[in-house]
């Protein structure tokens, strides 16, 4: 059992679900990134971080770093941001072609030196 699937597994039952959808997710969009525990979230990283989430009390938190946050201001103005994060309620789907935007533009971001983790 990898890391952050015992993260899964020891999380309360109504957040397992949409984390489990987050980790498959990101899982395929990264498939040759590692997982670990980092900052106490399931973390993908592939030299650096790329990318945490985690789940907290009513939403899944999403930690892709500032840049793709900024870039992504619109799609993302249906959801609570801050300057490194997105809130995802539990009570919604999970916006899976945005996040899938998010991991392509941040993937670009390391390959252009530009990472702000």
């Amino acid at each position: 059992m990898s890391p952050i699937e015992e993260y899964i597994k020891n999380a309360p039952k109504n957040q397992q679900e949409m984390l489990n959808s987050m980790y498959y997710l990101l899982k395929n969009e990264l498939c040759d990134a590692n997982e670990k525990i980092s900052y106490g979230m399931p973390t993908f990283y592939l030299d650096e971080n790329i990318v945490h989430f985690a789940g907290m009390k009513n939403h899944l938190g999403f930690y892709p770093t500032p840049g793709p946050i900024a870039e992504f201001s619109i799609q993302l103005k249906d959801y609570k941001t801050s300057k490194g994060a997105i809130q995802f309620p539990y009570d919604q789907k999970l916006p899976e072609d945005l996040i899938k935007s998010i991991i392509t533009f941040r993937k670009q971001e390391i390959l252009n030196g530009k990472s702000s983790d």
